[in-house]
């Protein structure tokens, strides 16, 4: 227990920091082992199969306990993530008529069926709104998880005793107090994922699609410190960069290798806790947060769509590129929480300009291949804003309210 105190006495981002180091230098001089490589996927695989878990009774356990008065900070977050997924798009926009990029493609089989329109989208959220409640969690689908979490934990805050509604507040205890567990062995899983990332691609995937991944990382780059601070500062008021800063690092970071806004739910809800956010408003609107805010989504769609128009000769519009903005932004809703989920969207975005299936799915392909760094920072930018967008919410609110902002966790 001794080695255990001392070990979690250690920063948390130093220990990161250090896997991360130790990991990329053992991928270049020692690739193929797979007992490193063992270690990353132990870890995302323990964050993948409690965060259902998590989301399920946490979201109960808030609702059922909940004291009221936290409907306007709902709506308020939704507004966020919304403005900022499209906002995300319009960037993307932006960035690719200014560097307009272009792609050789060759046909290329693919085995994935991506959706066929943004109505087969919306059916498949709604659709997955009401699949088996234990199906949900076996799948790890998050819209059915909350969809039934929020069923049962209004109908325990109807139905149920206080001393009821107390066991599933102690059982969220008990999963948060597992997850903090699997979150400080965070360095080796950090470390194995660089491994495996740097072992298998190297450098060369800098020089073969180096133009393609700066626009992609330079507009998530520009959304992250410049659009969404923009957006916290006119809800807030004040210095937004000191709570952008907090969530890059603490969630932003593990959310780059893990690759999964879903496995960084639990990374997530920790941060919610450290920067004292009340738990039972942070434990529906980060799981709903890593659903429907998905700015680093609506870029990868929008900057790969519009590559594929300009490497086939398209004249597109602003406009045209504007309703493209609205698409992704729709469809990045319906990504799935997992690494490339993204990618699948983008033939449902060809479609708006004429482009065959055949032509989006290579278009896909190339994106899989770059996806060991495009993936990583839209991850990161999904993920972070989770929690920036989750803190500004609740930060207008008790302004609003004329409440103690604590801002960063602190009174002020």
């Amino acid at each position: 227990m001794s080695i255990v105190k001392k070990w979690n006495g250690i920063p948390l981002i130093f220990r990161i920091l250090c896997g991360l180091i130790i990991g990329a230098v053992l991928g270049l001089l020692a690739p193929g082992l797979s007992v490193i490589s063992l270690l990353g996927k132990v870890f995302v695989g323990a964050l993948k199969a409690v965060a259902p878990v998590l989301v399920f009774v946490l979201v109960m356990s808030a609702l059922a306990n909940a004291s009221g008065n936290i409907g306007g900070r709902f709506r308020t977050v939704i507004i966020l993530y919304m403005l900022s997924t499209f906002l995300a798009a319009v960037i993307a926009v932006l960035a690719s008529f200014a560097f307009p990029v272009t792609m050789t493609l060759d046909v290329v089989a693919a085995e994935n069926t991506p959706p066929g329109s943004i109505g087969e989208v919306l059916t498949n959220l709604i659709t997955n709104m009401v699949t088996n409640p234990v199906t949900s969690l076996a799948n790890a689908n998050y819209i059915g998880i909350l969809f039934w979490a929020i069923i049962f934990g209004v109908g325990l805050k109807k139905c149920a005793s206080p001393q009821t509604r107390l066991v599933f507040q102690e059982l969220s205890d008990v999963v948060s107090t597992a997850v903090r567990g699997i979150i400080s062995l965070a360095p080796f899983g950090i470390l194995g994922l660089v491994y495996d990332a740097v072992g298998e691609s190297g450098l060369a995937i800098f020089t073969d699609y180096g133009k393609l991944l700066a626009v992609l990382v330079g507009s998530m780059l520009a959304v992250a410190l410049i659009v969404d601070p923009l957006i916290s500062f006119l809800f807030l008021r004040r210095n937004p960069y000191p709570l952008v800063l907090r969530c890059l690092k603490d969630s932003g970071l593990t959310a780059f290798f893990t690759r999964s806004s879903a496995a960084n739910i639990p990374v997530n809800m920790t941060l919610c806790e450290n920067l004292g956010l009340d738990k039972d408003f942070y434990s529906v609107s980060i799981p709903l947060g890593a659903t429907i805010n998905m700015d680093g989504a609506a870029i990868t769609i929008t900057v790969m769509t519009l590559a594929a128009a300009h490497s086939l000769g398209y004249h597109i519009d602003f406009a045209s590129a504007i309703l493209l903005s609205l698409l992704a932004t729709i469809g990045a809703c319906g990504a799935s929480g997992v690494a490339g989920g993204s990618l699948l969207l983008i033939p449902m975005a060809c479609s708006l300009f004429g482009i065959s299936n055949d032509i989006a799915m290579q278009v896909v392909t190339v994106g899989f291949i770059i996806g060991v760094v495009q993936d990583s920072v839209e991850t990161a930018l999904n993920s972070s804003g989770d929690v920036m967008f989750a803190a500004t919410a609740e930060y207008h609110d008790r302004a609003k309210r004329g409440e103690p902002m604590r801002f960063l966790g602190r009174d002020e």
